[in-house]
């Protein structure tokens, strides 16, 4: 957490105590905080106060975007677009949606994990009341072009004699691009976004999702009438105004940041591919994020990995953060055509505030030999551009299928 954070935060844990909906003095002065933090977060989404409610994480945000749209115009129509590389909080709904009667159509991505707007068209429908597509990956970094593909879309509603009050409505989980990225509603043409507080130096455990007014939910946590009746349960004060204080810092240093990530980014993926063979950049070389560096580290166990390169202070992760404790192969990192064996490789380097050149230089000369190492004792080689070879590491796998999986 960035200490000017934690400095926001910390009078609500200890001094101004009252619950924001409470008519006293410590309520009133809770309730001015939380608005207070409200503003600032739709100023830089460039919307009203009133557009912005508080949940208890990104996932949340994303649960209340997709069973919330899907389900409050169900009438008008149960088709859902998406992709087949969304974080886990916004797939799960729509499977669960599924079971419902929804159906969803997951528009396939490119090579580099980037959608494009004439697919993303090609699969709307005049029963398509929500497209949710995120605005850059979790796991590889790459950008989505959400603005043109929401200019698009409200295009097409003009087309079809809808107002922007209708559907279909556009979602964008911005969790990973909050930081990093431009954040103006308007200029991305979205009904909907997603953000959170542990991708920004803020605190875990607190959310936001922007909805555009006129647009209308079905609650999913219901009780008492806060956050204009759209997510009830006591606001947690605290974690609210460090969210405000967190997104405010980042968008005002971005640029700097943005350029000094980009350049270290750039030069510690140049020297894995010069200090070791047999490393594939995963996601898009340039419309990716400045701090993410995705990389298959092929003939290897990921996890191995992970665990020699703690023993040495390196904390990394294979995959998505959400799911480090699951042996299961990345969605993403499949979901780009990459074989199974590319996945369990995937190392996921993420830059921060902090990092220097000399600590990725650290990071290569820890690396390259352990790497080296786990190489020689790995049961598995893969061929370079033949990615038919891996079915021929019978130890590793048999019949196409992983490792992990225990044929019937």
């Amino acid at each position: 957490m960035d200490p000017r954070v934690l400095a926001a935060m910390t009078p609500y844990f200890t001094t101004i105590y009252g619950n924001p909906g409470g008519l006293y003095d410590a309520g009133r002065e809770a309730l001015y905080a939380v608005t207070q933090a409200r503003t600032t977060i739709a100023t830089i989404f460039g919307c009203n106060p009133g557009n912005i409610i508080f949940t208890g994480s990104g996932t949340e945000s994303d649960n209340m975007a997709v069973f919330g749209i899907a389900r409050q115009y169900a009438a008008k129509g149960k088709h859902l677009i998406s992709l087949a590389i969304e974080h886990h909080a916004v797939l799960h709904p729509l499977e669960a949606l599924e079971k419902e009667g929804f159906e969803t159509t997951y528009v396939a991505v490119d090579e580099t994990g980037r959608v494009s707007v004439e697919s993303v068209m090609a699969a709307l429908r005049e029963d398509t009341t929500l497209v949710t597509i995120m605005y850059a990956n979790n796991e590889i970094g790459t950008i989505n072009p959400i603005g043109e593909i929401g200019n698009a879309i409200t295009k097409w509603k003009k087309e079809h004699g809808r107002g922007p009050t209708e559907p279909p409505f556009l979602h964008t989980d911005a969790c990973q691009a909050a930081g990093a990225l431009e954040m103006n509603v308007d200029k991305l043409h979205v009904d909907l976004m997603t953000i959170n507080g542990s991708k920004i130096y803020g605190p875990k455990g607190v959310g936001a999702l922007f909805i555009r007014k006129g647009v209308s939910i079905k609650p999913i946590v219901m009780g008492g009438g806060q956050e204009f009746r759209k997510r009830a349960g006591t606001e947690n004060v605290a974690y609210i105004v460090g969210l405000a204080t967190a997104i405010a810092n980042m968008q005002a240093e971005k640029d700097a940041e943005n350029a000094r990530l980009l350049e270290l980014r750039d030069w510690f993926i140049k020297e894995l591919h010069a200090r070791m063979p047999k490393i594939v950049l995963n996601g898009h070389p340039t419309e990716r994020l400045p701090n993410n560096i995705n990389v298959s580290i092929l003939d290897i166990e990921g996890e191995a990995l992970i665990l020699y390169l703690d023993e040495y202070g390196i904390s990394m992760s294979t995959g998505s953060a959400c799911t480090s404790e699951s042996l299961d192969p990345s969605h993403v990192i499949t979901g780009i055509g990459r074989p199974y064996e590319y996945a369990h490789s995937s190392m996921r380097f993420t830059l921060g505030k902090t990092t220097t050149r000399e600590d990725l230089e650290y990071v290569l000369t820890v690396l390259v030999p352990t790497v080296a190492f786990l190489r020689q004792v790995s049961p598995v080689r893969i061929a370079m551009g033949d990615e038919k070879s891996v079915s021929m590491a019978s130890a590793f796998v048999e019949d196409g299928l992983p490792h992990f999986v225990t044929k019937k």
